[in-house]
């Protein structure tokens, strides 16, 4: 007699597994914990007996129980052994959650943690790849659709953050590359979508250009009343002109001053290779004074909270802010465009000398390879007199124009 949903309820455990049947071979074990399992009892394709697990009622319940059933039976029927083609389920299924977008996104970021790149870089790529996580984050790559990464460019294109949106693309069609390398998809559905959303404004960095502007900020600086470390980082920020990331997180071992050098591990910079930055007197002195109040620490600008960690991207900006200058007139990378500006048009130095110091990277590896080493003592004449200028500028010392002016750093 076929079950029902009263019978199973009402069924008791004994000493013993009750095992009550429901026809077709289903049978509902009640064990002597009390707990109750539909199994199948079925005979395979070489008429063996074999028994398949459906799962425990009340979580699988009568109906869905005999569906089960069902669809083993028609597997039988078409020449599949149902427990095989649970196993093959279950491991497809494994393999599906092994390659979902989410999981190889997080092996794409340990790869680049591997590679050495800079903690900053990994840190803005998994946000990126969180905002694609509600999207497709579970679904297995090899599945995803161009619809699917559009809908959450879209997303973002709506709520109007453009530049986000196009380093979503980015960062999910890298992750799309390392699948296809490692075979985990075909191809990356993302390069369909090039120009599918609004292409955002190029929006330079704010830098001051004018030389008598560039002095009245100095002299803001020196009558900066915020933290000392703030102080001291904007004090040196013009003076080397480094990426502001670079300068923040520096470490005291970076720094040999008896010889005026500051060596850049490549982990930290964007090209990743070692960077070699002459000090000036004047950066000597700022980094000599400051040593005496963190120079105890690993950290030359610790933060406030926590000497293990430097202080904060937004640090220095946010204390010009409070110094009345607006993100429309500085800010902290503006000043490697003030740099490049203003020492292309002196006129004394080499464009391959200032680029050199810029760090930026040669397109021509012959170049490149060579300009490691060169341009060396002109970098550090440079520094001193680009340092020496500066003073110039704050102390509002008459200034020599220079020819027109030429484009600013990235």
């Amino acid at each position: 007699m076929p079950l029902t949903d009263t019978a199973i309820r009402n069924a008791k455990p004994g000493e013993k597994i009750i095992k009550l049947s429901d026809g077709g071979g289903l049978q509902l074990w009640v064990m002597p914990n009390g707990s109750k399992l539909w199994n199948l009892a079925y005979r395979d394709l070489q008429r063996k007996q074999r028994k398949l697990s459906f799962g425990i009622y009340p979580g699988v319940g009568l109906a869905d129980a005999r569906k089960k059933r069902d669809e083993a039976k028609a597997l039988l029927a078409s020449g599949v052994d149902p427990s095989q083609q649970k196993r093959i389920d279950k491991l497809t299924k494994a393999i599906s959650i092994a390659t979902t977008f989410r999981a190889v996104a997080e092996e794409y970021l340990d790869k680049q943690k591997r590679e050495g790149r800079a903690e900053a870089t990994v840190a803005k790529n998994r946000y990126l790849l969180e905002q694609a996580y509600p999207g497709i984050g579970e679904r297995p790559i090899s599945e995803i659709q161009p619809a699917e990464i559009l809908a959450i460019l879209k997303s973002l294109e709506r709520r109007g953050i453009l530049h986000a949106a196009k380093r979503v693309r980015g960062i999910i069609g890298a992750v799309f590359r390392h699948a296809v390398t490692h075979q985990k998809a075909d191809s990356d559905p993302s390069g369909f979508l090039k120009g599918a959303i609004v292409a955002p404004k190029v929006k330079h960095r704010a830098a001051i250009l004018d030389p008598l502007a560039l002095g009245a900020f100095i002299r803001a600086v020196e009558e900066f009343d915020g933290q000392l470390t703030t102080k001291a980082a904007l004090r040196l920020l013009p003076l080397v002109f480094t990426r502001p990331g670079e300068l923040r997180m520096a470490e005291w071992r970076e720094f040999d001053l008896a010889n005026a050098l500051w060596v850049i591990p490549a982990a930290r910079t964007k090209m990743r290779r070692d960077h070699e930055v002459p000090l000036a007197r004047q950066a000597v002195a700022i980094l000599t004074e400051l040593h005496t109040l963190t120079g105890r620490g690993r950290l030359v600008f610790p933060g406030l909270r926590t000497v293990e960690r430097p202080i904060s991207e937004n640090t220095m900006n946010a204390s010009m802010r409070r110094m009345g200058y607006s993100n429309d007139d500085v800010t902290a990378h503006g000043f490697r465009a003030t740099a490049s500006t203003l020492l292309n048009q002196s006129g004394k130095f080499s464009p391959d000398a200032i680029e050199r110091a810029l760090a930026h990277q040669d397109p021509d590896a012959v170049r490149r390879a060579y300009n490691r080493g060169a341009y060396w003592q002109e970098r550090v004449d440079m520094a001193q007199w680009w340092a020496d200028y500066l003073d110039i500028l704050r102390k509002g010392g008459e200034v020599i124009p220079f020819a027109s002016p030429q484009q600013g750093s990235r």
